[in-house]
């Protein structure tokens, strides 16, 4: 009732102003006879309450929302244009005393023009109700989960504007649905890889205590091995753990960051000093350098330094001996570049776009030091997500004959 309110007081609105109108108009123009002019308005006035009574009675009654489609309901809202006109016309004429020739023959003429009017209604109304089609069916698809499915957008108009967003929504969901299965396959992955990675160090654990449990093994020595042996493959599945568990994180976004104002070359500082051991066991330089312009910058220190340890240890296990690391930061256009490059052996480029894919390890393109112990393949992964929870980027380059670098950026945005 709120609504159909105001919509017939326009109604009415509109009828009273095309009465007072078309009474100035025949004033202004014809400036007939007092007698004949109030005749006029009794005549129209008639008409419109009459053409009132059966817009308000089609209006209650609500004949065109039974029709079965919309260029039916329009082509009827045509027809009962059409009619009120035709109507008001003759009543006028006829109360006017026009003669019974010139009303007959004004009557024929009227029903012709009401026809063509309703053809070319239907016609009109048949375009606009295509598109609307066109949105059924394509809302019918997208019901059974088809979310390709796209309408053709015809015009400016409303139905035009529905068509778009209608395509935008279709292409929204067809994104999401695409990154469901494809996270919906990393999880298969993921359980697949880590099963794998999980049973080998179990099955060497398992051969190693039941030969000490059951006294295969006696001499001090080899027991100390096996011990060591354990307590590096519990070591490493440990890791393994904590790499998934970092990962589940940062893929559900509950990793949580206690960003904080830090200085880049302390870190950088403490990450080549935590890996000079390994590094003068293999032989390999350390080599660190900072911009004087690189300012203290916003970032969670744990992660930051997870991501640099990930780096650097990844660069460590694929330098061969008498090789060198440079950790280096530097300041470029709006953002903080850190880099981690290595010499030696470099990435095929055709492996480059799955380097920070979870388990991608890269035996088929580099050449790991025998001497170093292989990860899981996480490590990257990692170092991916925690940049990019950082709002940065990271990227990686290998040149033949030179190494192989990996870059990520902190932007300026996030620093003082």
């Amino acid at each position: 009732m709120s609504t159909t309110k105001p919509r017939f007081i326009s109604y009415l609105l509109g009828i009273l102003t095309a009465l007072l109108l078309t009474v100035a108009l025949v004033k202004f123009i014809m400036d007939p006879p007092a007698g004949d002019l109030q005749h006029l308005i009794i005549s129209l006035g008639l008409t419109s309450l009459i053409s009132g009574a059966i817009g308000f009675l089609s209006h209650r009654l609500g004949w065109w929302r039974r029709l079965p489609r919309l260029s039916y309901t329009l082509t009827l809202g045509y027809i009962l244009a059409g009619g009120l006109a035709l109507f008001n016309i003759w009543v006028t004429a006829r109360l006017m005393f026009i003669n019974q020739h010139d009303l007959a023959l004004g009557s024929l003429l009227l029903l012709f023009a009401g026809g063509i009017s309703i053809a070319f209604g239907f016609f009109i109304s048949n375009t606009i109700t295509q598109a609307l089609g066109n949105l059924v069916d394509g809302t019918s698809q997208l019901s059974q989960g088809d979310f390709s499915a796209r309408v053709t957008i015809t015009g400016n108009d409303e139905i035009a504007q529905l068509s778009k967003a209608f395509n935008d929504m279709s292409a929204r969901l067809e994104q999401a649905a695409e990154n469901e299965r494809a996270l919906d396959e990393t999880r298969r992955n993921l359980v697949a890889w880590a099963s794998h990675d999980l049973r080998t160090p179990l099955t060497s654990l398992r051969v190693m205590i039941t030969a000490l449990a059951d006294g295969v093994v006696t001499d001090e020595e080899t027991i100390s091995r096996y011990l060591n042996q354990s307590q590096n493959e519990i070591t490493r599945m440990s890791k393994l753990l904590d790499d998934l568990f970092e990962l589940a994180q940062l893929d559900a976004g509950y990793e949580k960051l206690d960003f904080e104002w830090l200085a880049l070359s302390d870190l950088i500082s403490d990450t080549l000093e935590s890996f000079a051991a390994r590094a003068q066991a293999k032989e390999v330089t350390l080599d660190g350098y900072v911009d004087p312009q690189v300012d203290l910058v916003w970032a969670a220190p744990e992660k930051l330094s997870r991501i640099l340890d990930n780096l650097v240890s990844n660069a460590l296990r694929y330098s061969p001996k008498k090789g060198t690391i440079r950790l280096s930061a530097e300041v470029e256009e709006n953002a903080t570049i850190v880099t981690v490059a290595n010499s030696g052996s470099e990435i095929n480029a055709k492996d480059l776009p799955f380097i920070f894919d979870r388990f991608y390890r890269g035996e088929k393109s580099r050449v790991r030091d025998q001497s170093e112990n292989g990860g899981v393949g996480l490590g990257l992964s990692i170092a991916k997500g925690l940049v990019e929870a950082h709002g940065g980027k990271i990227w990686v380059k290998s040149v033949p004959d030179e190494g192989t670098s990996f870059s990520f950026s902190l932007p300026v945005n996030k620093q003082k």
